[in-house]
Order: structure tokens, then sequence, then C-alpha cells
């Protein structure tokens, strides 16, 4: 099973990592945190490991009212939140990639019904953010990889 849902889209960086938050603000996630790899490997590994990663942020969306259910029904899935959602694009491409954690790996981990039914509306709720990506770039002809 992939732990990811991915779709890559033929958007500048700033561009994608912008419509992004959107996507993801319209289906009720807010961004917690914000890592941008790029910057972290450059000061504390160089310039040639910032390089090599290229253009890569790893935003942590949460949308409260699944992670209330979430944390009521089990406490320890605090673990794996908030869902991480990565923007990245090499130094040579011409395209973005968007990879978004596939809620459905919690459920692998629990028994718990309230938490399958938490997972399935992540689910739902971040692959209608990628969706919508992929509409934004389908004129300029983006590729989904579910």
């Amino acid at each position: 099973m992939s732990y990811t849902h991915t779709v890559t889209v033929p958007l500048g960086w700033e561009e994608a990592v912008q419509k992004t938050r959107d996507a993801l603000a319209e289906q009720g996630f807010g961004i917690l945190s914000e890592i941008n790899v790029r910057a972290t490997f450059e000061a504390k590994l160089g310039a040639d490991a910032a390089g090599a990663v290229g253009d890569y942020v790893i935003l942590g969306a949460c949308n409260p009212a699944l992670a209330s259910r979430a944390l009521s029904a089990e406490p320890e899935l605090g673990a794996l939140l908030p869902c991480n959602v990565v923007v990245r694009r090499g130094r040579d491409d011409v395209v973005t990639t968007i990879n978004a954690i596939d809620p459905q790996t919690m459920v692998q981990l629990s028994d718990s019904a309230a938490v399958q039914d938490v997972a399935n509306d992540a689910d739902t709720r971040l692959q209608r953010a990628l969706a919508s990506l992929s509409e934004s770039g389908a004129a300029a002809g983006a590729t989904p990889q579910v």
C-alpha cells in the first residue's frame, strides 16, 4: 500500500505552495506547521545538500474537528498528527509534485471504528484538495497519480 496520494502539476514553486494551502483550506485544513527542508538542509548540511533536495516544504495540515474526533477515540494518535502534505520541486523540474499522507495508514495501526471513520473523512478531504490542484493545472497538463 502506498502511504501518500500524489499529484503533479505544471505550476511554478510559489504558485503551487499557495494553491496547496488554498486547496487544503477549502477542505477545512489549517496549516499548523511549515518546514522548509531546503532552507534547513542549507543551514545544517550546506548548499550541495539543499540543491540536491530542491524546493521542498512540509505543511502540517490539521482539520480541528477531525483531529478532535481522532484524539477522543485514541489519544495516542497525536503521534501521527497533523496530516503532512509535501510540496516539492527538483532543481531542473518543470512541474511541482504534491504528496499528501494517506490517512488510511492510521487505520493499519488501530482497530477502532471511530479512527476508521476519521481516516475516511480525512482521506476524502485530502483527495478533494489534490483533485482541485490537478484541475487548476489541467489546462497546462497536470498529471494526477493516486
